[in-house]
């Protein structure tokens, strides 16, 4: 199975809106692509409420953005107007119904909540949509040392959890979980520039046993 349907009833609950580009998004395209002035094309997987978007179009790229859910597509074609032909609702671990190559394709958070089936069959797509010497960003790549790993019940691989009654990823369908050489499998096609992992936990006001931890990748089309 491919994209997650809870996602769209969290959208038609005006749930997971955000308004401001995530910062590691910002950061992983301008210190490690340094893209030129114009003329990208970037593809971004899951583009959610779409607070990417601004941050895309003001270096001049030419975007677009596929999601699973109807609900807030339509609603980003109605706020970028001048996307609405480059803004598709569609499984994006089954089809990406758009042509020609891209310099970036994006995801942040988005394949991690997929089977390690369906993450396999995506980067396949992703690969061949890239152009040699094009990069693929991954933010928040969800990691087996992030303490929700232990909890849920798994379903269809080792790697993917599901059922979470409380916590962050309650009612949110399927979450994937990674540790190193299991991302290193998935993106065997690729050059790895950059993989950085990534934990937190809080301390004040009151400490929390739980630890968040995620990947963060740029990988390359040789």
């Amino acid at each position: 199975m491919g994209f997650s349907h809870e996602w769209e009833r969290i959208y038609q609950g005006n749930k997971q809106i955000n308004q401001w580009p995530f910062t590691d998004v910002v950061s992983y395209v301008m210190r490690y692509v340094r893209p030129k002035p114009s003329g990208f094309r970037v593809l971004e997987l899951g583009c959610g409420s779409g607070p990417n978007i601004p941050f895309f179009l003001s270096l001049d790229f030419e975007y677009y953005g596929i999601e699973g859910s109807s609900t807030i597509i339509e609603e980003l074609k109605i706020k970028f107007d001048q996307l609405k032909e480059n803004l598709h609702c569609g499984d994006f671990t089954k089809e990406i119904p758009f042509s020609g190559k891209f310099d970036i394709i994006v995801d942040r958070s988005a394949l991690t909540h997929n089977s390690t089936e369906a993450i396999r069959a995506c980067l396949k797509k992703v690969y061949e949509l890239l152009k040699p010497g094009g990069f693929y960003i991954g933010i928040d790549w969800f990691s087996t040392m992030h303490s929700d790993y232990q909890m849920g019940k798994s379903i269809e691989d080792v790697y993917t959890r599901g059922a979470y009654t409380e916590g962050q990823f309650s009612q949110i369908g399927r979450v994937h979980f990674s540790d190193q050489s299991h991302l290193l499998e998935l993106f065997h096609q690729f050059k790895i520039k950059i993989l950085e992992h990534k934990t937190s936990q809080a301390v004040i006001p009151q400490k929390d046993e739980k630890q968040f931890a995620v990947w963060n990748l740029v990988a390359v089309k040789p």
